[in-house]
C-alpha cells in the first residue's frame, strides 16, 4: 500500500527535496497534505501537481488568492497555525515530514505523535528544545521517528540491525562550511553573501548560517543525544571537508562503521520514507575509480564557539538547550539582515545562555515561555 504523507514545510529544501522523491516513486507514495509558511505561489504550482487532498498556508492573508487559483482543483484549502495542527492530525495520512525551520515546528510535531503519526525528522529543533518530552510522547503513543539529517541517517544506517551491539562512541561529521580554516580577525569581516555560499550543500539561508558558524553541527549533537539515547560525552564531531562520509559509530570491540555517500539529501529522504528497506534511485553514485580524498580535523572550538556552546547546553540540560536554540534563531535573522556581525552571534548567545533563569524541568508550557523570554532577552541585547 502506498505510505500517505504530509509534508509540513513543502516549499523549503527539504520539503521540495521530499515532492522530488514522491515524484520519482509515485507507486509507493502520495502526497496527501502540503503545508507551508508564506510561498504561496510554489505551494499553488505543488498543489497542481501533486493533486494533495489539503493544502495549508500559515500566513492567513494568503488565504483567497491560493483558494482562488484551486478553486477548478479538488483540493481544501486551510490558513492559519490551528488549521496545521489539524492538518498533521489528518486520518489520511500515515507520515508526517517535518521539514520546516526553527522552533515553529515543535508543536505540530508534538500534535502529528499524538495523534499516532510516524515522523521522518527534519527539524532538528524539536529535539534540541524539548528532546525528553518527544522522547516520552514517542513511546506513549507508540509511533516511531526517522532522522532525515544526513548525519543522523547515516548513524541509524549504521545501528540498523545492531541491536544486540551496544556502541560506546558516535562521531558526526562536519564539513566544515564556507569558512573552514578562518581565524577570527578573517571572520570579523565576512558578509551575510559569503555564509550562505556553502561549498556543499544547497540549503536555505538559516541552515546555511548554522552550517558557517558551526551551529547546525550544534544542533545535530543535542539532536543526535535524543535520537540515539547516547551520553553527551560519547558524541564527537570531526571536521570532513568532502562530505562524503556522512557521520560513523564506534563499537565497544573498537570497530568503526561508516556510511558514505555523495552529498544529495534526496538520499536520506528517501530511506526515512522506506526504512528499513531500500528502493532503486537515480541519485548520484560515489565512484572509488576516480581519485578520491578523505580529510579529517579536529573542529576549531575557540574561533566557532557555537560548537562549544551547544555541547555546554547539552551536558547541562534542562532548558539550557531551548535558550539556545531561541538566541540562535534571533540572531541568525539580525545578521542576515545585516544589524550584527558575524562574530557577534556567539556572544549574543553565550550571554543569553548565562542570563537566563535555570529551569531543570520543563512541560512544554514552560518551553514556550522560556522561548519567548529568550528571544525578548536576545533581541535587547541586540539593540542595546
Amino acid at each position: 500500500m502506498k505510505k500517505k504523507i504530509a509534508i509540513l514545510g513543502s516549499t523549503g529544501s527539504i520539503g521540495i527535496q521530499t515532492l522530488d522523491v514522491i515524484q520519482n516513486n509515485k507507486e509507493y507514495f502520495s502526497a496527501e497534505i502540503l503545508i507551508a509558511g508564506q510561498n504561496s505561489n510554489l505551494l499553488i504550482k505543488q498543489a497542481k501537481v501533486f493533486k494533495p487532498k489539503i493544502v495549508v498556508i500559515n500566513d492567513e492573508s494568503k488565504y483567497q488568492y491560493i483558494k482562488e487559483q484551486l478553486k477548478d482543483e479538488r483540493i481544501k484549502v486551510y490558513a492559519g497555525k490551528k488549521e496545521i495542527i489539524n492538518a498533521v492530525k489528518n486520518k489520511s495520512v500515515d507520515t508526517v515530514v517535518s521539514a520546516v525551520v526553527g522552533y515553529s515546528g515543535l508543536e505540530p510535531t508534538i500534535s502529528a505523535i499524538e495523534a499516532g503519526k510516524n515522523i521522518a525528522l527534519a527539524n532538528k529543533e524539536t529535539l534540541v528544545v524539548a528532546g525528553e518530552l518527544i522522547n516520552n510522547l514517542i513511546k506513549k503513543y507508540k509511533v516511531k521517528m526517522y532522522p532525515i539529517d544526513s548525519e543522523h541517517s547515516a548513524i541509524y544506517q549504521c545501528i540498523l540491525g545492531e541491536e544486540k551491539n551496544k556502541f560506546e562512541k558516535i562521531i558526526l561529521t562536519a564539513s566544515g562550511g564556507p569558512f573552514r580554516g578562518f581565524k577570527k580577525s578573517r571572520l570579523e569581516k565576512v558578509t551575510p553573501d559569503e555564509a550562505l555560499n556553502h561549498p556543499k550543500w544547497k540549503m536555505g539561508k538559516k541552515i546555511s548560517i548554522d552550517s558557517a558558524t558551526l551551529m547546525n553541527k550544534g544542533l545535530e549533537v543535542i539532536e543526535a543525544k535524543w535520537l540515539f539515547n547516547v551520553d553527551p560525552d560519547n558524541i564527537e564531531v570531526i571536521i570532513h571537508p568532502e562530505a562524503i562520509v556522512h557521520s560513523m559509530v564506534q563499537f565497544r570491540d573498537g570497530s568503526i562503521k561508516a556510511q558514505l555517500g555523495v552529498p544529495d539529501m534526496k538520499i536520506p529522504i528517501q530511506f526515512a520514507l522506506t526504512s528499513p528497506y531500500r528502493l532503486d534511485s537515480n541519485f548520484p553514485r560515489l565512484s572509488f575509480k576516480e581519485k578520491l580524498s578523505l580529510n579529517f580535523e579536529k573542529p576549531d572550538l575557540y574561533t566557532f564557539k557555537n560548537l562549544k556552546l551547544a555541547f555546554q547546553a547539552m551536558k547541562e540540560g534542562g532548558n539550557k538547550p531551548c535558550i539556545l536554540n531561541a538566541a540562535n534563531e534571533v540572531v541568525v535573522d539580525s545578521f542576515l539582515k545585516k544589524e550584527i556581525k558575524f562574530l557577534e552571534m556567539s556572544e549574543i548567545i553565550e550571554e543569553c545562555l548565562n542570563k537566563m533563569e535555570y529551569i531543570a524541568n520543563l512541560n512544554f508550557d514552560d518551553y514556550v515561555e522560556v522561548d519567548t523570554k529568550t528571544r525578548i532577552l536576545t533581541k535587547k541585547l541586540i539593540n542595546k
